[in-house]
């Protein structure tokens, strides 16, 4: 698709933190790929290239581009194959470069976390993504990459324990239960605040149309203590429920009835109520524009943990789904969840669009991970060090 491009991938947003290790992990793994940085300040663009280690591969091209410029983003998305994009908060700065991408029919992934964006891009370009045979796939960092695709992963495995290896004519019901340990960047912290001045922490997202013959609902959670993993499982208002529920609607395999309750682990239950406070008290103080501007001096743009801080983090996701009779427990597990793994993932993602177009499922439009990439994506993170496995249903204590 798109031969005739002048590069395979575009990355938009590497003089950023995320997009620097994006760019560190494409110099590292993209081999021959031809691709490019993208952005309006060249001296930044060349501190990034120059710090670099491409090890034998081919080094990135510089180009301009800017998030305000629409000329900028149509020549950059009529000139590649895949544009990533680092540069938010979305809701205020993406959608030029979304819609660009699915006039051209360029194909797209970001680390978006924001609701509201998401739905405005399904809303708006959705269609005409489409007709141009786009694959448009936000959030493919820690948000959503683990939750959606290790519910596909766990899928497949309720398929191998149902006779005739089909769950479409079943429900089916999986949770998935989050424990992490990471230090939040200045962009992803401005994102977080944005999204909670814009919404409230009971917003429900928008009622889709019915499926004819099918029903998909996330699970209304509430806090409590599970003594078979052995943590108190508090429901997360992320993206994610809404992410998998998405891709739920897109493909058939996941059952007549499905339904998705997504958590956070925590061991202790003052951690529970530390949590559910201090989450209360950042939403109010969200609200007010002064606070707001406190709150985002506390971690600046561009800004984010070091090297060292990285190396101390994890996640691990423990998934465990039913449909009819069949029972499985499955996890997902990798280090540094937000970043490391991030840019992994998103790297990754963009690989997967450059290099293995012909084998992923043939899905267009704004849609998810697990619509767009399929197992073809797990098999790429399973090889570079993030685990997909199925575990012994009645295992205990390891989540």
């Amino acid at each position: 698709m798109h031969s005739s491009r002048t590069f395979d991938i575009v990355l938009l947003g590497a003089t950023g933190f995320t997009g620097g290790l994006t760019a560190q992990y494409l110099a590292a793994t993209g081999g021959q790929l031809r691709w490019a940085l993208a952005g309006r300040d060249r001296a930044k663009l060349e501190a990034v290239k120059a710090g670099l280690r491409c090890d034998g591969a081919q080094p990135p091209e510089l180009i301009s581009a800017d998030m305000t410029d629409r000329a900028s983003l149509e020549a950059l998305a009529s000139n590649t194959r895949v544009v990533i994009s680092t540069v938010g908060p979305y809701l205020h700065r993406g959608e030029p470069l979304v819609a660009a991408c699915a006039s051209a029919g360029t194909d797209y992934v970001d680390l978006t976390g924001e609701p509201p964006f998401v739905a405005r891009m399904i809303d708006r370009y959705h269609a005409q993504a489409v007709a141009s045979g786009a694959k448009i796939v936000h959030a493919c960092g820690f948000d959503s990459i683990p939750h959606d695709l290790g519910v596909l992963f766990t899928l497949r495995a309720l398929e191998r324990r149902v006779p005739g290896g089909s769950l479409i004519d079943l429900p089916v019901t999986i949770e998935g239960f989050v424990r992490t340990r990471g230090t939040i960047s200045g962009g992803t912290w401005q994102s977080l605040l944005l999204i909670m001045s814009e919404t409230s922490p009971f917003a429900r997202p928008p009622d889709e149309p019915p499926l004819p013959g099918r029903e998909v609902e996330p699970l209304r959670g509430r806090v409590r203590y599970r003594s078979d993993l052995g943590f108190w499982a508090v429901p997360m208002p992320t993206i994610d429920p809404e992410i998998v529920c998405r891709s739920a609607r897109l493909l058939p395999r996941y059952g007549r009835e499905f339904r998705y309750g997504h958590y956070l682990g925590l061991k202790r239950l003052p951690q529970v109520a530390g949590l559910m406070g201090g989450m209360g008290t950042l939403f109010a103080l969200s609200k007010s524009a002064t606070a707001r501007e406190w709150l985002g001096r506390l971690r600046p743009p561009g800004t984010g943990p070091s090297e060292a801080q990285r190396a101390q983090g994890f996640f691990r996701v423990v998934f465990l789904g039913q449909a009819g009779d069949a029972r499985v427990r499955c996890e997902v597990r990798g280090g540094d969840p937000g970043y490391g793994e991030t840019a992994k993932m998103l790297g990754e993602s963009a690989l997967c669009l450059a290099l293995d177009r012909e084998r992923l499922p043939e899905h267009t439009g704004v849609i998810t991970s697990a619509a767009a990439f399929g197992e073809v994506l797990i098999g790429r993170l399973s090889r570079a060090g993030i685990l997909f496995e199925e575990e012994p249903y009645e295992q205990r204590g390891r989540a």
